[in-house]
């Protein structure tokens, strides 16, 4: 047979395109992100306070996610955006993440799995910490029913939202609701390792939502009391004295100065500072 008869892959294979390497008129294939890769460097990150960088990561990453037509890896990126610009206060940034987290989700179907509840937590999270309550309880109420219904929600997204929720339901004077959902962040939070830290900050909140509610007086006792819980777990904890430990004790400290736990918000404070330089030499 002559080589000219034969057909070559010229004949049938389409040009690829300069720009994404796929034959012209193919279906582009997806390109995922590593997302485990991503959040360990974002833990790096955040262990140094290295907020600058953490975004510029996390832009970076939206982007190949977005190239790669990569919807899981955009979500996942988008959540960790929306988390880093409600710490670091930039409202503007984290609606836009939020809206485009949400547009997501829409698009891609995911409607009662756990990543979707984990997205409604994070947005309504950061709606709460911008002052958007009414909408924030609307978020959490989604995926309540989503992480409630599904049978592999993890204990700790459960003790999350119930703190979370919780907050919310104070800053709307809703006291009740608020008392049974620390209930239920401190149930849950106690079934996970390390999860001490997480109940010291639900007990904080406790005891913020007593001085709402009573008033300084009436509720000065119940503040000591879950104030001194709160202690207890955080210097107790077997969790590792990490970036995050840091960032608990950071996060805790001032609550304890302002009940007058003065001597106890310096120690935390000091840990915090500790671990910060020895994370930073390393």
């Amino acid at each position: 047979m002559s080589d000219e008869k034969i057909l070559k892959a010229d004949d049938y294979v389409e040009p690829r395109c300069v720009l994404c390497d796929e034959p012209y008129g193919a279906e582009p294939q997806v390109k995922s992100i590593p997302q485990q890769r991503i959040i360990a460097k974002m833990d790096e990150y955040m262990s140094r306070r290295d907020y600058a960088g953490a975004e510029r990561h996390l832009l970076y990453w939206l982007e190949e996610a977005r190239l790669g037509r990569d919807q899981r890896g955009e979500l996942l990126v988008r959540n960790e955006l929306i988390g880093h610009y409600r710490k670091t206060g930039q409202r503007e940034e984290a609606f836009a993440q939020i809206e485009a987290a949400l547009a997501l989700l829409d698009g891609m179907d995911y409607e009662g799995s756990i990543s979707a509840g984990t997205t409604y937590v994070n947005a309504a999270t950061a709606c709460s910490a911008f002052d958007e309550n009414e909408r924030a309880l609307t978020l959490f109420e989604k995926a309540r029913k989503v992480y409630e219904k599904a049978s592999g929600t993890k204990a700790e997204l459960l003790g999350g939202l119930y703190n979370n929720m919780a907050l919310t339901c104070v800053a709307l004077g809703r006291y009740e609701e608020a008392g049974e959902l620390y209930g239920k962040a401190l149930e849950e939070m106690k079934q996970v390792p390390g999860g001490e830290l997480e109940q010291a900050i639900t007990y904080l909140n406790m005891a913020d939502a007593a001085n709402a509610q009573l008033g300084p007086e009436q509720a000065e006792s119940l503040v000591s009391e879950y104030l001194d819980k709160a202690q207890l777990l955080l210097d107790e904890t077997q969790a590792p004295r990490d970036g995050y430990y840091a960032f608990v004790c950071e996060k805790c400290a001032p609550t304890f100065s302002y009940y007058g736990y003065f001597l106890a918000a310096q120690e935390l404070t000091d840990r915090a500072e500790q671990i910060y330089a020895r994370v930073g030499r390393e």
